[in-house]
């Protein structure tokens, strides 16, 4: 009998031994692979960026056209300026949304989107030169049909003009809401409006079925009621005064967003096209 006791007590032993090896072969595996998972998640997305501004070409050196052509600035959504107080290459705009001190909480009507909160501060994009940018590529999120969508919108230099929209993660039906990664779909958006000529901050963009009919007007994807709900409100909840309405509104006015603290944009004088 002590003699099967001492068997078991051997088994036993072997493995918890063998899973303590395990578990730290993991746990170092995951420690020692962490670096290359962020530089592979930091070059997936200049390459979303990239391509939303359709500067992307296969096989091209990601890193070196995005030094070259794209330069980050963090923006305060309130006022529509930009701040160096955030490094725009390390800001985290999701971290920011959890901090009470740099983020907020929405609730009711002003939470279209989805997002429960939101950060007061966000990293844009400014395609060429930074002062007078050819386009501003902006982040957008809200939730789809199962989930959050994350993508990307790039606006001309005139604050008003579409280029291109694309969402880089999401968890939308293949076939059917996941048709936002469609080319030809995204295509119908180059070259909508967000704002009326009227010029106020709210957008006019949406999506419709049946085809549009105006340039405001996008088609909405088949079948996809629920995508299709969800593209429109967070471009409604990201283009609006709770989003980068006031950042645009310099561009669509003629004022600098680097010298917004010298001067006030006066939202009346906002053109729309």
């Amino acid at each position: 009998m002590a003699q099967g006791n001492n068997s078991i007590k051997k088994v036993l032993i072997v493995a918890f031994s063998l899973c303590i090896v395990c578990s730290v072969i993991v746990s170092t595996a995951a420690v020692a692979l962490r670096p290359a998972q962020q530089l592979n998640q930091e070059l997936d997305r200049k390459t979303n960026i990239l391509n939303v501004a359709r500067l992307y070409e296969p096989g091209m050196d990601v890193e070196e056209a995005f030094s070259n052509q794209i330069t980050a600035r963090v923006v305060e959504l309130e006022t529509g300026d930009y701040t160096d107080q955030f490094d725009p290459e390390t800001f985290d705009g999701f971290e920011a949304a959890r901090d009470p001190a740099t983020g907020r909480t929405l609730s009711g009507d002003r939470d279209i989107a989805g997002l429960s909160r939101v950060e007061k501060f966000a990293t844009v994009y400014l395609v060429g030169d930074p002062e007078n940018p050819d386009q501003i590529v902006l982040p957008i999120r809200g939730q789809g049909l199962w989930g959050r969508m994350m993508g990307f919108l790039s606006v001309e230099g005139d604050g008003n003009t579409i280029v291109s929209i694309t969402y880089y993660d999401h968890a939308e039906t293949p076939g059917l809401g996941a048709e936002v990664n469609n080319p030809r779909w995204q295509a119908q958006w180059e070259g909508k409006k967000i704002y009326s000529e009227e010029g106020d901050l709210s957008p006019e963009i949406h999506l419709t079925k049946g085809g549009a009919s105006n340039e405001y007007e996008v088609d909405a994807l088949s079948g996809a009621t629920l995508t299709s709900n969800g593209v429109t409100n967070m471009l409604q909840f990201w283009l609006s005064e709770e989003g980068f309405a006031p950042y645009l509104a310099k561009f669509r006015s003629g004022t600098e967003p680097s010298d917004a603290e010298d001067t006030e944009t006066d939202f009346d004088d906002v053109e729309g096209a």
